[in-house]
């Protein structure tokens, strides 16, 4: 989603230019309120989640966005630390509020639908579960290796003429441990941090751990409410063909600002119902397109799967997979009916983000519990079927494709390679 945001509403910039014509077709209302709505919900949480400066935020974030640096100076936002909110608006209009609460993070509000109440938790602590390995002291762990060093320099410095990376935290692990570590000024170990896309990875695991207590099946029909009839064609669509964004569902992700995803995160407080209401527009399995949307219909599955509320997500992804992996400060978001925002909306500090990265290089196992099925579960989500493979790369922009490869293995292959089964196979 990171990457998608980065060319998010490219098209904005004729908003203040738009004539009638346009907006009978495009509508830039639409559009408008898809940035009012990303601008208002993130900066709400980095603001009272992150605890970082709203104008320093929406300067690194949003000014840089190609789609949005066109109209950045239409864009007013209005921070009120009592109420715990942020308001938004593009040239005066559609207007968009994020409130935050404790322990749940910040959710869009909309004037037609009331917030369903999430009772407030916590996973916080000064040490990690019993039998959980620390993977690093107190104090940031600076590289004792010279190329190690360079290699964060590199991470961290912006290429003239190059896009802006704004780098904030890198970890590198081995063997577990962390063997160097740095942060950008204004961020350190106990920084929350978004997690975008890598969001996506959660609801993976998520998904796995209902796989394995036998409460859900990939290969069988999706159990969405409104596919239930075996004559709507969308009833066969699966679980896996949902993690694999092969669903054939009309819910392409092209940021825009005028795309069904970018709606569905931005504009409508039920995002699972609005997905679930798309048509078909491939059979099931044959089309690859990337799709926050469908990862929001997993989001919404998992709800349905644990007893349909909130918090019993949370005791969910707390007992069975924050707590094994020793993970303290994590704040997963939702949206105005208590759906997790599973596509884009967790933070964690980055040491976090990084124990959960082991598990996917430990093959879905932490210590001695196995928290992920068995038999390939954490390398099928990037091994597209068949049928859907010569479609995968082809929908997306060439120039993309590299560096699409190249942000997916950014933090998974670094652990990944650096894990002790990773070596012994590598070996064997």
């Amino acid at each position: 989603m990171r990457r998608g945001l980065l060319g998010l509403l490219g098209l904005l910039g004729l908003i203040v230019l738009a004539g009638a014509a346009t907006a009978v077709v495009f509508r830039p209302d639409k559009a408008a309120r898809v940035a009012t709505g990303l601008v208002s919900h993130t900066l709400c949480s980095e603001t009272f989640v992150a605890g970082l400066d709203p104008a320093t935020t929406l300067g690194e974030i949003f000014q840089t966005m190609p789609g949005l640096r066109h109209v950045f100076p239409y864009l007013k936002y209005q921070v009120d630390r009592n109420a715990a909110t942020v308001t938004v608006s593009l040239a005066g209009r559609a207007e968009s509020r994020a409130v935050a609460r404790d322990g749940i993070g910040c959710r869009l509000v909309y004037p037609s639908k009331a917030n369903v109440p999430i009772a407030m938790a916590s996973l916080a602590g000064d040490a990690p579960p019993g039998g959980v390995p620390e993977i690093a002291g107190p104090a940031v762990v600076e590289p004792s290796d010279d190329k190690l060093l360079g290699a964060l320099e590199r991470a961290f410095a912006e290429v003239p003429g190059g896009p802006h990376r704004g780098t904030k935290a890198v970890i590198v692990l081995h063997d577990g441990r962390i063997v160097a570590e740095r942060y950008a000024p204004g961020y350190g170990i106990d920084t929350p941090m978004l997690g975008w896309s890598m969001t996506k990875s959660v609801t993976n695991a998520l998904v796995g751990i209902l796989v394995r207590q036998g409460k859900l099946a990939v290969a069988a029909p999706a159990p969405v409410a409104a596919w239930r009839n075996p004559s709507d064609p969308r009833h066969a669509i699966t679980i896996e063909q949902l993690m694999r964004m092969t669903s054939g569902l009309a819910l392409d992700e092209t940021n825009t600002g005028f795309d069904p995803s970018s709606r569905t995160l931005f504009t409508e407080p039920d995002m699972a119902a609005f997905a679930e209401s798309a048509r078909l527009q491939a059979p099931p399995g044959t089309r690859f397109h990337y799709s926050s949307a469908s990862t929001i219909l997993l989001s919404r599955i998992v709800t349905d799967a644990v007893g349909g509320k909130s918090e019993n997500v949370r005791d969910l992804a707390e007992r069975e997979l924050f707590g094994p992996l020793g993970m303290r400060d994590v704040t997963l978001e939702f949206d105005a009916v208590g759906t997790p925002v599973g596509s884009t909306y967790m933070y964690a500090t980055a040491r976090d983000w990084a124990r959960f990265g082991l598990l996917y290089a430990n093959d879905g196992v932490v210590g001695r519990r196995r928290i992920l099925p068995g038999a390939g579960w954490t390398s099928r989500p990037h091994r597209p079927r068949a049928r859907a493979r010569a479609t995968r790369l082809a929908s997306l922009p060439t120039a993309a494709r590299p560096s699409i490869r190249a942000a997916a293995c950014a933090g998974a292959c670094r652990a990944i390679r650096s894990s002790p089964r990773a070596r012994r196979a590598s070996a064997s």
